[in-house]
Order: structure tokens, then C-alpha cells, then sequence
């Protein structure tokens, strides 16, 4: 079975290498009786105190296999390979690499590809509801020069 791997680590930082994203293929992840090939999560493995995030790769013609909801987390999908189709509450569309997806906590979701080449996705997870317009200018630019 895969494994992540600690790149670097301090009291500021994790840094992980999940490997190349065609190897997430050989993840496997185990979650009560389901089992999924090809999926990864990271957020422990990076320290990840506010968000839970997961790379997950389907082969031509398989699926997710059942819908799912949250209580309060909402997700955003991120593809970055192939294509296929998502389903939201009934609703069913294409996505493609460069397809962003946010489902709300409520939303019934589901993703499958049916298309002839691996469709990667990453999934990053957070509690909805809770971004405000000054989370917008959180960031302070340091008058610091960068040293390689």
C-alpha cells in the first residue's frame, strides 16, 4: 500500500509528497465496510487544523457508488484530470479537468467517470458558512526580503 511522505516539518509547516498524481492510483483508503482504491486523505498527514482535503482518481466507468451529505462541511472539488459527470441534488453535469465544483453541506453528491481516461480529483473540505468578507484581507505582506 502507498504512503505519504514528511518532507519537512516545524512548528509553522508540514510538507508532504503524496507521490505523482498517477500513482494515487495505489492509495487505498478504508472507511467502515467500504474500501476505495485510489483515494487518499491529507489533512492529518499535513497538520491541517481547519480544512480536511483528499486526491482521489476513477478509473474509466467506476464511480463514487452512493451519494453523501454533511452536516455542516462544504466541499469543493477540483479536477484535474479527464472528465465525467457529477450529480448534485438530481442534477446531473459534465465536468472535465479545470472543473471547480462547490457543494453546499446539504447537497446530495455523487461523481463517476464516464470517459476513456483516469479522472483525478481533489476534494478540500471546511466548515460552510464561516468565511467573511474580512477573512478576505487576512493576509499581511511582510517588508521582508526573501532569502533563497
Amino acid at each position: 500500500m502507498k504512503e505519504t511522505k514528511i518532507i519537512a516539518k516545524a512548528a509553522n509547516f508540514t510538507a508532504v509528497d503524496f507521490g505523482k498524481m498517477s500513482e494515487i492510483k495505489d492509495y487505498t483508503l478504508q472507511f467502515g465496510d467500504i474500501k476505495k482504491q485510489g483515494k487518499v486523505f491529507g489533512g492529518q498527514t499535513v497538520n491541517a487544523t481547519g480544512s480536511e482535503f483528499s486526491f482521489q482518481i476513477f478509473a474509466p466507468g467506476t464511480e463514487v457508488g452512493f451519494l453523501h451529505t454533511h452536516k455542516d462541511h462544504e466541499e469543493l472539488y477540483f479536477f484535474l484530470s479527464g472528465n465525467g459527470e457529477f450529480q448534485v441534488d438530481g442534477e446531473v453535469f459534465d465536468i472535465q479537468e479545470g472543473s471547480v465544483v462547490r457543494v453546499a453541506p446539504a447537497g446530495k453528491r455523487s461523481v463517476r467517470n464516464n470517459g476513456s481516461e483516469p479522472l483525478l480529483m481533489l476534494c478540500v473540505q471546511y466548515r460552510g458558512e464561516t468565511f467573511t468578507a474580512d477573512d478576505a484581507a487576512d493576509a499581511d505582506i511582510l517588508n521582508e526580503k526573501v532569502e533563497w
